[in-house]
């Protein structure tokens, strides 16, 4: 069957051959014991992934607890001023960066597959990868708090505090090395989130019909590809200033501590939506479970999540109200703050439509979401208060600031979160968590939220600055600080009442979930670690009300690919936006290969935050090895060229080019790298258009080297061009040669350009617009050197025979690699140069 070509009636009216099911259930059987750590499922990966991250919600609750402990009373000596701020920087860091994102990123990776009806994520192996590089290196970073080598500047890291000149400590480093190879991991989780979400839809299933925390969580995704390079480029540019003493921070040489304001709020705050809209995905799934009818406004809403994750990139100058912006930029970031209230309000103004339109049963999901929208709206209007320009003013940096952040993160997703972890969990192993724990959890929660945090508005009308660790008596502020404290440990109360609750219902038994909720959505088939026995054919946006019969029919095998094609895991592969059937893909099974990649990632960045170089390049080593070896087994050719999945309905085994999944990936990888190389040219042009004279004093321009460098980037494309022109014609020696001769025109380029800056006396620490130039040098000379490994690697496949028609997404990737290389390579020239004119 041709790709996309129409279905009708089921795929599989026939009765089901014997050992079908048994050979899917073998292909897909998960490992058991200590080899669960190599498994790559998205059934065992999600729920390790969920755990981890609300270890760390437990951990970093702990922490704010102990701050709320000191404040409680005036001039109270239960921890030092110094353990204070690393108590306030680890709280902040812990559950923006280890526990709000990765949570909503770990209910993706369980949810989406089952929710989207297929078997799993396109990148099984990536997403273990991403995972265990989170919790390994997360979990070392937490435990520097007990080491007193915590990071004590503020989770949002400013300079001149973080420099080396105020933390001369590794706590800073810690920082910069961990958290910014964390953020790695989430974007490597982003880019298996948009290439599930858009190729590996059940058929049928239009963009028009998909859920809407599908939507959710690809806007989201994303906005991850271009919010997160910004802070990665921060990190490193903070990191070079830090050890090697290039000053792009330090105004005495040139330098501004708010271009790193600029670049960590250019991800800063679209990451507050990137924590909002998918549990906002996850209050349009269960609203209308909840409510017994279909969502109003379905439509409006999935506009507005994408107009919230269009407007929250204007917004990164709204937390720099007060430093010293011109009005211009001041006016229309403030406008924005305002337009971003609409599609919120869209979605908040639905969902209350939605309970007003149908029957609410007051179950704990439903009160942990009624919940939700008391304290998110509250939230919403400080939002907008703070928007107001003279009021910023004058409670910047206050408690009130903190109480609006927490009314917002809080409500904005702890609670939709809570919701869903009593919505789902049935979902994992047949069992509901209990309704009558449920709801003195949810009122300890609400009520001790509220006591925790509304004070904190008083106290910071009345002055309260925030990130002190003590206050003198008779300010007025005693008894708010004495009523957040109370609060505070209600509110954990009822957390641990629940997460006790979640642990107990998770060890029983597993037994098959059925549908309790009586929901419209494909996570509420039959389940196994398979997913759903054969992959439904959709027909609408709330499949099971629609479609009674459709459970009994997946269960049956009536519907796609009801076993395994070829032995192994498979799932489809179906076209972006009306979910056409394209070709069968095949999945990696479980092994050790992600999980030591991923350990190796860790150690090398946290051996560096402690100059243990050797062995970290040697743990660099361990991770690059392992990331071959899994790459070398997954392009290889089917066994087959067509794929049987339903009665007399083949589909092709294999897609090669534009038609593959991994094409697609490489260029939302190419975006991140725009993306990171982008924010380092940001750098560049900041600091250039602060000086009076460009080049500075003491730095000049190369006078050379630019035409024949520009020369070479272009042979090195048309070679990578060349070369993926020669695969199947023939032999593969002009490929290799191609190949070769590409690689050594790129670095020839690069050294071109490097050694014409060197003999213009290139020095970057003597002021930062060199450091600037030397950061876009080290940038391309990272490529430069992948670009070596990656042809290195074509080269290796292709006089192994493994490089063939047929197996190809190697070379078609290397090459779209190569391109973007080139090209960036032209674009730092170019900018240096022009900058500078």
């Amino acid at each position: 069957m041709a790709g996309g070509a129409a279905v009708t009636g089921l795929p599989n009216a026939l009765p089901r051959p014997n050992g079908e099911l048994e050979a899917l259930e073998r292909a897909w059987q998960p490992p058991t014991g200590w080899r669960m750590l190599a498994a790559v499922n998205n059934s065992h990966i999600g729920p390790y992934y969920i755990a981890t991250a609300l270890l760390f919600f437990v951990l970093a609750g702990v922490l704010a607890l102990i701050m709320r402990a000191q404040l409680a009373v005036p001039e109270n000596s239960l921890v030092s001023a110094a353990t204070y701020n690393q108590l306030f920087t680890m709280h902040g860091t812990v559950m923006m960066f280890l526990f709000a994102v990765p949570v909503v990123e770990a209910m993706a990776v369980w949810l989406l597959p089952n929710m989207l009806g297929a078997r799993d994520l396109p990148f099984p192996r990536l997403s273990a990868y991403a995972f265990w590089a989170y919790a390994i290196g997360g979990l070392v970073f937490f435990c520097t708090i007990f080491f007193g080598a915590s990071p004590d500047g503020g989770w949002f890291m400013y300079p001149p505090l973080t420099s080396k000149a105020h933390s001369p400590g590794i706590g800073a480093d810690w920082w910069l090395l961990g958290i910014g190879f964390i953020e790695i991991s989430a974007i490597a989780g982003a880019i298996e989130l948009i290439i599930g979400i858009l190729f590996t839809r059940a058929p049928g299933m239009t963009l028009r019909r998909m859920p809407v925390f599908a939507w959710a969580m690809l806007v989201s995704a994303v906005m991850i590809v271009f919010a997160f390079p910004a802070i990665i480029a921060g990190t490193i540019l903070l990191e070079l200033e830090r050890a090697f003493d290039w000053p792009f921070f330090i105004p005495a040489r040139g330098g501004d501590p708010l271009l790193w304001q600029h670049l960590f709020w250019f991800f800063g705050h679209p990451e507050v939506y990137i924590i909002f809209l998918p549990a906002a995905g996850m209050v349009s799934m269960m609203v209308p479970t909840m409510a017994r009818t279909t969502l109003v406004a379905r439509h409006a809403i999935v506009w507005a999540l994408g107009g919230v994750g269009v407007i929250s990139f204007l917004l990164w100058m709204h937390h720099m109200f007060t430093a010293g912006l011109g009005p211009l930029a001041l006016h229309l970031t403030s406008a924005a703050s305002f337009l971003v209230a609409i599609p919120s309000a869209v979605q908040v103004f639905a969902w209350i439509a939605t309970f007003f339109k149908g029957r609410v049963q007051l179950t704990a999901p439903s009160l942990f979401l009624l919940g939700f929208h008391f304290i998110f709206v509250l939230g919403g209007l400080t939002g907008v208060m703070v928007a107001v320009l003279p009021f910023d003013w004058q409670v910047h940096d206050s408690y009130f600031i903190v109480a609006h952040l927490h009314y917002v993160l809080i409500g904005g997703m702890v609670f939709p979160l809570f919701a869903g972890i009593y919505y789902w969990a049935p979902a994992f192993n047949g069992h509901q968590l209990s309704e009558r724990l449920g709801r003195r959890a949810f009122w300890l929660m609400f009520g001790g939220f509220n006591l925790a945090f509304f004070p904190m508005h008083i106290a910071g009308l009345q002055g309260m600055p925030r990130r002190v660790y003590s206050y003198a008596d008779g300010l007025g502020w005693n008894l708010w600080n004495a009523l957040s404290t109370a609060g505070a440990f209600v509110l954990a109360a009822g957390v641990a009442l629940c997460l006790a609750d979640l642990v107990r219902t998770l060890l029983r038994v597993k037994k098959p979930h059925g549908n309790p909720w009586d929901a419209a959505s494909l996570e509420w088939l039959p389940q196994d670690s398979y997913g759903a026995r054969s992959i439904p054919q959709v027909g609408s946006g709330d499949p099971l009300w629609d479609r009674p019969a459709l459970s009994m029919e997946v269960e049956s095998g009536r519907h796609w690919l009801p076993g395994t094609v070829f032995g192994g895991r498979e799932t489809l592969v179906t076209s972006p936006v009306k979910a056409e059937l394209r070709h069968l893909l095949r999945l990696p099974g479980d092994g050790w290969l992600p999980f030591v990649a991923a350990a190796g990632t860790a150690g090398f960045f946290l051996l560096l935050t402690v100059s243990w170089v050797f062995t970290a390049f040697l743990f660099g080593a361990v991770s690059l090895v392992a990331i071959i070896a899994w790459l070398w087994g997954s392009d290889q050719p089917p066994p087959a060229a067509l794929a049987r999945i339903g009665d007399s309905i083949r589909i092709p085994a294999v897609a090669t080019g534009r038609d593959s999944h991994s094409w697609w990936a490489m260029v939302v990888l190419l975006v991140v790298d725009a993306s990171i190389f982008a924010s380092l040219g940001f750098a560049h042009i900041h600091v250039s258009m602060a000086l009076d004279v460009c080049p500075p004093p003491g730095a000049r321009l190369p006078t050379g080297g630019w035409p024949p460098a520009l020369l070479l980037l272009a042979g090195s494309a048309a070679m990578a061009w060349a070369a993926r022109r020669r695969l199947g014609v023939g032999g593969q020696g002009w490929l290799q040669a191609a190949v070769g001769l590409g690689m050594a025109c790129s670095v020839a380029a690069f050294g071109l350009d490097l050694v014409s800056h060197l003999q213009a006396g290139l020095s970057p620490r003597d002021q930062a617009w060199s450091a600037t130039v030397g950061a876009l040098l080290g940038w391309q000379a990272l490529h430069a050197f992948l670009l070596l490994l990656m042809g290195g690697y074509v080269i290796a496949r292709s006089l192994s025979g493994a490089l063939r028609p047929d197996a190809r997404a190697t070379l078609d990737n290397t090459a779209l690699m190569w391109h973007y290389v080139s090209i960036q390579g032209v674009a730092a020239i170019a900018l240096v140069r022009w900058m500078a004119h």
